[in-house]
């Protein structure tokens, strides 16, 4: 790979992780809500696809299971939460839906235990349930 894409690799890691270790009915979705920069052919796609339900801000991944609702919010270890982001985060939470900020696949594991999501390494591991 020539180009960079630390944000996206981390995300790969976490999908392939999370199809693992969640139940095989739970639901991992990305929502690609960004066309990129661009020219004018990416700001008119932009238009189209906010005109269909693009919503600004949407976090990178939805974890749908067992009746919750999770958001996370990829990113690299250096990268920033921008405004539009904090402020979905900022409607779903009182709504009652779960979202974290996470950075690798470890803070994903973390933010689903974080939500009361049981996945099979938290059922394996005896150290979390004799703390449970």
């Amino acid at each position: 790979m020539t180009r960079r894409t630390p944000e996206a690799d981390i995300q790969r890691a976490i999908v392939h992780t999370l199809r693992i270790v969640l139940p095989r009915d739970a639901i991992i979705h990305h929502s690609a809500n960004e066309v990129g920069s661009g020219g004018t052919a990416a700001r008119q796609r932009q238009a189209i696809l906010t005109g269909m339900g693009v919503f600004p801000g949407f976090a990178d991944l939805i974890v749908l299971t067992g009746g919750q609702v999770l958001f996370l919010e990829v990113k690299s270890p250096s990268g920033r939460v921008s405004p539009a982001q904090k402020a979905f985060r900022d409607m779903v939470k009182p709504q009652g839906f779960g979202w974290a900020l996470v950075r690798s696949v470890e803070d994903a594991l973390g933010a689903l235990a974080d939500h009361g999501i049981t996945s099979r390494v938290q059922a394996l591991n005896p150290r979390r349930r004799a703390s449970a």
